[in-house]
């Protein structure tokens, strides 16, 4: 077997006609990845790593001439942020002698799109305890699409029907349901979620969660969790386009950067992770999170996954979307309630469903006394403080029903609670808006118990509000509009 040395390694990195590098990776005692370090640099290695990373901690610049031995003999972590997927890569072509070429967006990182590919050297070492592989790029500013679609057929067959399934005509979270159920199958994993976060607002959500055996619900696992901690993975994601824990080194190494985060994975038993951000427009929407998977296949699992959530991110940007677009058209923005828009298309299909199977049902207007003498003497934005507070104190009674904000100072429930219950909740509300100088309703309800009349039902309550407003002006006489 051919000896390894520096000379010869010199001249298989100046063969390649893209950037090369020779990396040595070391073996330790208990058989995980040590050190990884560049051994041997091309010259295009070395010009595309030198308008990189070439400026040292003051700023400054070393020659171009002299810069080989800044890299050569070099921790890879020198300039670049210590990234155990790379690692794995490594070890995995040097020690196993797999070839492996990903496809990977760092856009985020260094402004480009990455292809790495990694190819075995073999040969005689000096030292037992190191391998070799090349390690090969290219960078490009846009994605290629056909370096994407250059993949074993088994990530192809999965990529293929997941696109296939978000694309179905089923509701989009019946579908997301069965996406996440087949990525926890396929990446033999306990537990799978597909989750979105708000910055503006400081939220996220579980979209969709999938588990087995003793692994916990994700939206429950997830309930306990602080939007800090996931929020905070922003910045972990700020060195690579995802993050992949598979064994106990990996999670000391996380445990260093981010000790609450890994708290909480040892609190579930969680020993390994694929986290993966959905990214559109340059900014993080959302994560797919992975637990307890099949460490033996992680090159694999990434390979896929990384693609996965590639169409995801779209598809969840325009589930997004749209789900703001139906919030636009159907939420009164200032309280928060259904606006009248919403309530004539709700009344109108309501009202269909009743007349062709008439059921029980309730419905109340109330109507803000004093809402224009508060305008005149507070001005508008004390009058729109009273129909934020007013709003609340709906939705805290009406939970379960339905809101809509009528008119200007005007709000209109329907309800199919039993006459009783729904009777308790008037009650309720007169005793919490029964303030004159400030919060007062004059109500009128109506309860249909059999003929599923819900238009005359709301002339009916609409006429008793009138009449309850009546009685409060004539007892409030100075506060008459």
């Amino acid at each position: 077997m051919a000896k390894i040395t520096y000379e010869s390694m010199k001249i298989i990195a100046n063969t390649a006609s893209i950037p090369c590098t020779v990396m040595s990776v070391e073996k330790k005692p208990d058989g995980s990845c040590g050190e990884v370090k560049f051994f041997a640099i091309n010259d295009m290695f070395k010009k595309s790593y030198y308008d990189l990373f070439a400026e040292n901690e003051s700023g400054e610049k070393p020659s171009f001439d002299d810069f080989e031995k800044h890299i050569e003999g070099q921790l890879y972590t020198a300039h670049l942020p210590k990234e155990p997927n790379f690692e794995d890569e490594c070890f995995k072509a040097a020690w196993n002698k797999e070839y492996i070429n990903t496809y990977v967006d760092t856009t985020k990182m260094y402004g480009f799109w990455t292809q790495n590919i990694l190819l075995p050297v073999c040969g005689e070492s000096d030292d037992p305890n190191i391998a070799y592989c090349q390690f090969l790029y290219t960078l490009s500013k846009d994605m290629d699409s056909g370096k994407y679609a250059a993949v074993s057929p088994d990530i192809a067959s999965f990529v293929i029907k997941t696109c296939l399934e978000l694309r179905n005509e089923k509701e989009f979270r019946s579908s997301l349901f069965t996406v996440t159920k087949d990525i926890r199958e396929y990446t033999n994993a306990t537990a799978a979620a597909v989750m979105t976060i708000d910055q503006d607002i400081k939220e996220y959500k579980i979209l969709s969660g999938d588990a087995i055996g003793d692994a916990t619900d994700p939206e429950k696992a997830f309930s306990t969790i602080s939007y800090d901690i996931v929020a905070s993975w922003n910045n972990l994601l700020k060195e690579t386009n995802s993050i992949i824990i598979k064994d106990e080194n990996d999670m000391a190494e996380m445990e260093k950067k981010n000790p609450a985060w890994v708290e909480t994975l040892k609190q579930y038993k969680v020993t390994s992770v694929c986290l993966f951000p959905f990214i559109h427009q340059q900014e993080i929407t959302g994560y797919l999170f992975i637990t307890n998977f099949d460490t033996k296949n992680v090159i694999r699992v990434k390979e896929t996954i990384e693609l996965v959530s590639f169409f995801l991110s779209s598809e969840i940007a325009n589930h997004l979307f749209l789900q703001r677009l139906e919030y636009l058209s159907n939420v009164d923005m200032l309280t928060g309630v259904f606006n009248r828009n919403c309530m004539n298309v709700n009344v109108d299909e309501l009202a269909l469903k009743l007349e062709f199977d008439p059921k029980p049902f309730n419905v109340a207007f109330c109507d803000l006394n004093g809402l224009k003498t508060i305008n005149d003497t507070g001005g508008h934005d004390k009058g729109d403080k009273l129909l934020v507070n007013a709003a609340e104190v709906l939705k805290e009674i009406f939970n379960d029903d339905k809101i809509y904000r009528a008119g200007g100072d005007e709000f209109t429930i329907i309800s199919f609670s039993s006459k009783d219950v729904f009777e308790e909740k008037i009650k309720h509300l007169r005793e919490k808006a029964s303030d004159p100088e400030w919060l007062h309703f004059a109500i009128g309800y109506y309860h249909d118990a059999h003929d599923g009349n819900l238009r005359l039902a709301m002339r009916y309550a609409d006429e008793q509000m009138y009449i309850d407003k009546d009685k409060f002006y004539k007892q409030y006489p100075n506060k008459r509009r």
